[in-house]
């Protein structure tokens, strides 16, 4: 497949992956399945720490081609299209969107899809698929756990658009940053991670995720045996201790 539309560079266990289809990086089925090969290799990757995602051009992603929802091609659409939250799901470094100009349809439910979401004051999000007689699928499942029912009900069903500053009060954007800033802020917070361990930042988000859908004594119990038999096991926590009680920085061996 030669590739068109995603940019990915790799360094010190950050990958930079860039949409980068004119005009405003609307998805299409040939870059979705671009932006799946990508996760594909990522989750091959035991040295990630983060994974960073960056629109080109005016918008981060501004949806997917209405063409593509045409009886002929909707099979093959939503098919590749849910292969990207499957693989999102499977990526167990931090995913971090960071996103200006327009956020809509599609392009909303993959940033939603990622763990943290930075955002520039004139970025602009919504669900705009009620207004052309579609329902976002993703967001349907998404925006619940992330707003409550009632919320996600409204922003699915108005289709309106929400400005960074709202969808931070919402609680689907975690920073909001001046449109200048965007890059800066975003390595500012990758520098918090790349300094980690890349086992131990895997570990921490499955800690995190293993215990949802279960009650909370099985949670427990999850997310203790995960401490004790996989944490606790691990070269790089004790070496953790060992650097702490000896003041000294950690050399982290990611075994």
């Amino acid at each position: 497949m030669t590739k068109k539309n995603i940019n990915l560079e790799k360094s010190s266990g950050v990958a930079r992956i860039t949409l980068a289809r004119p005009k405003h990086n609307v998805f299409d089925i040939t870059m979705m399945e671009e932006l799946n090969l990508e996760f594909e290799i990522l989750l091959a990757d035991d040295s990630l720490k983060c994974v960073t995602i960056f629109g080109e051009g005016p918008s981060w992603c501004a949806g997917l081609e209405v063409a593509d929802h045409k009886p002929e091609s909707v099979h093959q659409m939503i098919e590749t299209f849910n292969r990207i939250f499957l693989l999102m799901n499977l990526i167990e470094v931090p995913l971090i969107a960071a996103v200006h100009g327009f956020c809509l349809g599609g392009g909303m439910e993959v940033a939603i899809a990622c763990d943290t979401i930075v955002a520039t004051k004139s970025a602009a999000f919504g669900q705009p698929e009620i207004k052309i007689g579609f329902f976002p699928p993703y967001a349907a499942i998404r925006l619940p756990q992330l707003v409550g029912p009632a919320k996600a009900v409204e922003i699915c069903t108005t289709g309106k658009r929400y400005t960074a500053q709202e969808a931070l009060q919402m609680g689907f954007v975690s920073y909001v940053v001046d449109d200048d800033q965007l890059n800066a802020s975003v390595d500012k917070l990758v520098g918090e991670i790349s300094v980690l361990s890349p086992l131990i930042i895997r570990l921490n988000k499955r800690a995190v995720k293993r215990h949802l859908n279960f009650r909370f004594p099985e949670s427990m119990e999850k997310v203790s045996d995960l401490f004790l038999n996989t944490l606790m096991k691990t070269e790089d926590t004790l070496e953790g201790i060992a650097s702490f009680e000896g003041k000294r920085k950690a050399q982290w061996k990611n075994r």
